[in-house]
């Protein structure tokens, strides 16, 4: 199992100053891996720091197990998250996956209702 985590804490518990706490929409993307490469990681890790640095994400996690990937991010809005979709740099990459590196995905906009937490 591979985690890839952006944020304070490796289980995500505390965040970035609890920035997460005041998420009211998550993206739940889910993927079946088709082939991971490096420019693959590279990609997603610029993707990810771009969509915290430019487009207001909260937090992001990412689990990749068996050919599969798993990924929540946490926005303030939906319109946030229409932007980030929007970007070209992120459609570029988008586009990539599909010819490349998933199988097959499915994105998910959830808006949240409760968030509890708990931290030692």
């Amino acid at each position: 199992m591979v985690l890839v985590y952006v944020g304070a804490d490796v289980f995500g518990l505390v965040t970035k100053g609890s920035e997460r706490m005041n998420a009211k929409f998550a993206v739940i993307f889910k993927a079946q891996l088709k082939a991971v490469d490096q420019s693959y990681h590279e990609t997603a890790a610029r993707m990810r720091q771009k969509a915290i640095a430019e487009y207001g994400c909260l937090d992001f996690v990412s689990v990749n197990e068996n050919n599969k990937e798993v990924s929540i991010s946490y926005w303030e809005s939906e319109q946030a998250i229409l932007n980030w979709k929007n970007d070209p740099e992120h459609q570029d990459a988008q586009q990539k996956g599909a010819d490349r590196w998933y199988r097959n995905y499915t994105v998910e906009v959830v808006e949240l209702k409760r968030s509890y937490s708990f931290n030692i």
